[in-house]
């Protein structure tokens, strides 16, 4: 006889993405279900880069110093060519004065998906490992799963929605119908994880820049270990899984153009890159988070961020209509929000990756002639690190076009509804430090002129929002453009709902009203 279990959300998938949205119900209240049909978290490195984004929304449940503590801040590059280093740049400070977290974190998946798991099985939930979905269905009332758990039988989980976090190949996705168009690199890509003898310490980044391939070592945690991250020619042939290590190891040395000897193999594997998006993130009560939605070049580090910060958008939303504070009307702002942004980045690493290893003469001539040269420079340059960080760090993401993005008040200010609030400190703590508990918050920014009213909100919101008084700093009014006194509604993710210069709180509660 099959037995059934209520939840309120079922997880399919435990990689990052549906690991930390499990986090986020925790932090919530939100009873949930997380199913994997492995046996446990991945024992290897994979994704390496952790954003300071991604570090910040740790930071809300404790765990972005633990995640720092194993693993390694990238603060320097050797750019290398024909087998010299011709280059170094510098960016130890790229990120300086505008997160907590000014650098891109290296740390193995493997040591990552470890910690965010044991924050789950710390507060009583768990993982049901070597548990397969069968299918599923939807209704007004609710999604019911089949899932086949690990002795073969065949069990129901009824839950009001379902999150898809099971990677490029999903079933959910492929069930609800919905498209994942794009484009395939025809080159093959691979990735060791490896240790190295040679001359140089593992304490920078080693890019070479070459004609067409692409070849970069990331410096991990431990002894002369290093991820190598590179491309064979066109002309390659071969599918994934019928290439040898032999072949991947030709390849590096061929490409470096340097001595080295790699003692040690932990772990490889060849990839074909493809270049997609679900064309929309949701269906009914299903959503989907991470690969489901979106897959692209590894450029820039962005993908297992991107997943992690889907699943960020979307768990206080889920918590709101579960614990009736908002109308489900509310959760449409999920596919709106997060499908711009996979447009938008889907671009962005295009680009990048095009920068990096395409073929055409003008771009091979200024990635080995000239970027080496002026890449140290460049990195020293303000505005470039304030061009750049945002982009890379994700803390630059924003939902100005989104229908939770009031622009009502924030005419003539630099800082719009829609926007990450932006990193400043108060009497030398961060802004954030104030901003952990999971509801609204109400920012009271005053210019301390004339009389300070301290009007209440609404009864009926004090659940749902807290209140911080800020001096407007001359600092804090330069980064905003303005020096009156002002209000600030940051949504439960610390994007802002809407700013308004109105001395009373009438703005915040229409807002308040129609968004929930």
């Amino acid at each position: 006889m099959s037995t059934t279990t209520k939840t309120e959300v079922i997880i399919i998938g435990a990689g990052p993405t549906g690991l930390a949205l499990a986090c986020q119900l925790i932090r919530y209240g939100v009873d949930f279900v997380i199913i994997d049909k492995k046996e446990t978290t991945t024992p290897h490195s994979k994704a390496i880069g952790v954003q300071a984004r991604t570090l910040e929304i740790y930071e809300q449940i404790g765990l972005a110093d633990k995640l720092v503590d194993l693993g390694w801040k990238a603060e320097r590059a050797r750019l290398v060519v024909a087998g010299e280093v011709r280059g170094e740049a510098n960016f130890s400070d790229i990120g300086k004065g505008l997160s907590d977290y000014p650098y891109v974190l290296i740390v193995e998946q493997g040591r990552h998906e470890k910690l965010i798991y044991d924050f789950i099985t710390s507060h009583g939930k768990d993982v049901r490992w070597k548990t397969e979905l069968e299918s599923f269905t939807q209704d007004e009332a609710g999604v019911t799963a089949k899932i086949k758990n690990p002795n073969g039988e065949i069990e129901s989980v009824e839950a009001k929605y379902l999150v898809a976090c099971d990677g490029s190949k999903s079933l959910v996705r492929h069930s609800l119908g919905l498209t994942f168009e794009g484009t395939t690199f025809e080159r093959m890509f691979y990735v060791a994880d490896v240790e190295i003898d040679w001359e140089f310490k593992n304490d920078a980044l080693m890019v070479f820049l070459m004609k067409s391939n692409l070849l970069a070592f990331f410096p991990m945690v431990g002894t002369n270990r290093w991820r190598i991250v590179g491309t064979f020619p066109e002309e390659f042939t071969k599918d994934e899984g019928e290439v040898l290590y032999e072949e991947i190891e030709e390849q590096i040395k061929r490409d470096a153009e340097l001595k080295l000897d790699i003692t040690n193999v932990n772990w490889f594997s060849t990839y074909k890159v493809h270049t997609r998006h679900v064309n929309k993130f949701s269906e009914g009560r299903c959503f989907l988070a991470g690969d489901s939605a979106h897959i692209h070049t590894p450029a820039g580090a962005q993908g297992m961020n991107t997943g992690i910060q889907d699943g960020y958008n979307l768990a206080w939303k889920l918590a709101m209509v579960l614990h009736d504070k908002a109308d489900p009307k509310i959760l449409d702002s999920y596919n709106e929000e997060r499908l711009e942004n996979a447009e938008n980045l889907l671009k962005t690493t295009d680009r990048f990756f095009n920068f990096v290893a395409s073929p055409e003469p003008v771009l091979t001539y200024l990635r080995m002639h000239v970027f080496p040269y002026i890449a140290g420079v460049a990195f020293s340059i303000d505005a470039v690190k304030k061009f750049v960080f945002p982009r890379i760090s994700q803390i630059g993401i924003n939902y100005r076009h989104g229908s939770l993005s009031e622009h009502a008040g924030d005419d003539g200010i630099d800082v719009k509804a829609g926007d990450r609030l932006p990193y400043f400190q108060v009497d030398g703590r961060s802004i954030f430090d104030r901003l952990r508990e999971p509801r609204f918050h109400l920012l009271n920014f005053l210019d301390g002129k004339g009389e300070q009213k301290t009007e209440d909100l609404n009864g009926s919101f004090d659940s749902i929002v807290d209140r911080q008084t800020v001096p407007l700093y001359p600092h804090v009014a330069e980064l905003f453009g303005v020096d009156k006194s002002f209000n600030v509604l940051l949504r439960p993710d610390n994007y802002i709902g809407l700013i308004s210069q109105d001395p009373s709180l009438a703005p915040i509660e229409d807002y308040l009203k129609r968004c929930l």
